[in-house]
């Protein structure tokens, strides 16, 4: 509708903003007595009167819904017909300003979706069979149908689910399971739409149409957590129901006791939800400033207020309790040879090698100034290990099963030394010189420096659950869990299933705010009744889907803004407190005549001007 666009233009902050110049120039003119054809509050009806007065008449009629809007229209309707302009003015220009305030306060840029459509190849290489003859076709991803043949290059993107019937890899599965560590893959083994493959050319079978895989279906799931987060309805609208026949009621007592029609009019305006409205998005907005100072982007209002009242504090684990990126952590050795020559001969082994591990490797001997030197003969055998000369020596590193195909035998005393590594959630490298077992290198993540003193602190608090949520496995979960301070941990989980457990604790009554980093957390970001995500480290769509940005990386802002947002909401509680007595103290002066309709405007706005005042003590409020 065209009267929907105009007020709506009417509403936004440049017509807002002069309607305030029109405001201020009708009270200089008013002061110094000034003539002139018409009141410039005129004006600020008209630009911020009109919306207000067709948003209220709009929701009475078509929504049957009582609004703040209607009270104002009738309180604005009733100072105009009795000549009071500058009051109607003043009246319509403070609610307008108060419903910009709270826009403010809340992000609708759903931008996360477009990013996360662009996840997922949108060309595959189908693999056709003709006349005994394989002919590879590029054709849209979305034409793929269940049983396709594709062949994915080292390096592509996987376009749709499947299972490999050719080839051996290592899959890098961080978008899905949110693992820091790529996944070996060999024939049978089932890998997902989104991941990348590493190395190698692998063969899939289709098992999953392109709509319904796993990152059609992650698209599908945020979009469905966005729309159950609806808008929260304003405070003063839920209350429209007893202001609206209270206000009247009692204009109209006054009217019948006091016959005079000025105080009757004078009850509507400081009846009027000015100060009210402006209690909450004032204090949010000097919230957000406060937090902006922190590095921490705060885009839901809504998000700050119940952070304070969350229960649990669920959090994923790589990229957010971890660093996200492995570092050697161990090295040992089983013969007489040095801890430093198992570290050069895998270090220089694993500089052709483009696994992650392999890089890990290579970059820790880096780190420690070795001179590594060229190996010859490399071999890379995918999901098992590397094979090369160096120095004339025959060099194995890799797995258990890449020993034992190599015919390399390791002692009980050897499995025993490289399990306890795994216990403790760790990868391990076996090193081998002419086909006898050296040592072994022992690789992890590594946890933040702030990550345990958070968990610790919300721990304090016997009110509050702590809860890891991941997808790696549960031996590498449990070291970290239990590294943090976390009891309760949730492994092996999908992206589908971080939600759903998120809806079993809400469901349960408990207020669950979420922290991840990752594609595979922006569902259980959303579903969330508070989403934080970790800005410089996390994927864009974990940003989008999330409420708060922590930018710095440190956890342990979380418990900073718990602690702010308990401070919010004690202003918020104080303003409306500020503005009730106020308000009802106006309603006896204007009743008694004390108050006309000009200075029960002015009694009206300096309500307004101490919540503004007490709101702004939050932008530099010490946090400790």
């Amino acid at each position: 509708m065209k009267l929907d666009v105009i007020c709506k233009f009417l509403s936004g902050l440049k017509m807002t903003l002069l309607s305030m110049v029109f405001l201020i120039l009708s009270a200089i003119m008013a002061f110094f007595k000034i003539a002139f054809f018409v009141d410039f509050a005129v004006f600020t009806i008209i630009i911020s009167g009109v919306p207000i007065i067709y948003f209220g008449l709009k929701n009475l009629f078509l929504n049957k819904k009582l609004t703040a809007s209607l009270l104002i229209s009738i309180a604005m309707t009733a100072a105009i017909l009795t000549n009071e302009i500058f009051a109607a003015a003043e009246v319509a220009f403070i609610m307008a300003l108060g419903g910009i305030l709270e826009d403010l306060t809340i992000d609708k840029a759903k931008k996360g979706i477009t990013k996360l459509l662009n996840l997922a190849p949108k060309v595959a290489r189908k693999l056709n069979i003709d006349d005994n003859l394989l002919a590879e076709e590029i054709v849209p991803a979305e034409t793929i149908q269940k049983g396709d043949v594709i062949r994915i290059l080292a390096g592509e993107d996987i376009p749709v689910d499947g299972i490999i019937i050719s080839g051996e890899t290592s899959i890098n599965q961080a978008i899905i399971t949110g693992e820091s560590i790529p996944c070996d893959k060999q024939k049978g083994d089932i890998v997902f739409s989104g991941t990348t493959n590493c190395y190698g050319v692998i063969d899939i079978e289709v098992t999953k149409e392109y709509k319904d895989s796993t990152v059609q279906k992650l698209i599908a799931l945020v979009k469905e957590a966005e729309n159950k987060k609806a808008p929260t309805q304003r405070i003063v609208d839920k209350w429209a129901t007893v202001l609206i026949p209270s206000a009247i009621l009692f204009a109209i007592i006054v009217y019948i006791i006091t016959g005079e029609i000025s105080r009757a009019v004078t009850v509507l305006v400081v009846f009027c939800p000015c100060s009210f409205v402006l209690a909450t998005p004032t204090s949010i907005m000097a919230a957000i400033g406060n937090a902006t100072k922190k590095g921490i982007i705060v885009k839901d209002g809504i998000g700050l207020e119940t952070i304070g009242r969350c229960t649990t504090f669920a959090f994923d684990k790589t990229g957010t309790l971890t660093k996200g990126k492995l570092t050697v952590s161990n090295i040992e050795k089983f013969s007489d040879v040095s801890v430093d020559d198992i570290l050069y001969f895998a270090a220089s082994s694993e500089m052709k090698s483009e696994h992650p591990i392999g890089c890990a490797v290579v970059e820790y001997a880096l780190s420690k100034d070795f001179k590594l030197n060229e190996t010859q003969d490399f071999k890379m055998f995918s999901g098992k290990g590397i094979y090369s000369k160096l120095d004339n020596k025959r060099i194995y590193i890799g797995n258990e099963k890449f020993m034992e195909d190599n015919n390399i035998e390791l002692t009980g005393e050897m499995k025993k030394s490289i399990n306890s590594k795994r216990l403790d959630g760790k990868i391990t490298l076996i090193v081998a010189v002419d086909k006898e077992p050296k040592g072994f290198i022992a690789l992890s993540d590594t946890i933040r420096e702030n990550s345990i003193k958070t968990i610790n602190e919300l721990n304090e608090n016997k009110n509050l659950e702590t809860i890891l949520l991941t997808g790696d496995n549960n031996l590498t979960a449990g070291f970290f869990a239990k590294k943090a301070g976390i009891k309760t941990v949730y492994s092996n989980l999908m992206p589908k299933e971080k939600a759903m457990k998120i809806e079993e604790l809400q469901k349960e009554g408990k207020i669950v705010c979420m922290t991840g980093d990752g594609v595979n957390d922006a569902i259980a970001l959303k579903i969330a009744d508070v989403g934080i995500s970790m800005g410089s480290f996390g994927s864009d769509i974990a940003i989008e889907s999330s409420d708060i940005i922590i930018t710095t990386d440190d956890p342990n802002k979380i418990s900073y803004l718990r602690k702010l947002s308990v401070a919010t909401i004690k202003t918020i509680k104080t303003n409306i407190i500020i503005s009730m007595t106020i308000n009802f103290i106006s309603l006896l002066l204007s009743a008694l005549g004390i108050l006309v309709p000009v200075t029960g405007a002015i009694v009206h706005n300096f309500a307004s001007i101490l919540v503004v005042l007490n709101a702004s003590f939050l932008y530099d409020k010490k946090i400790n």
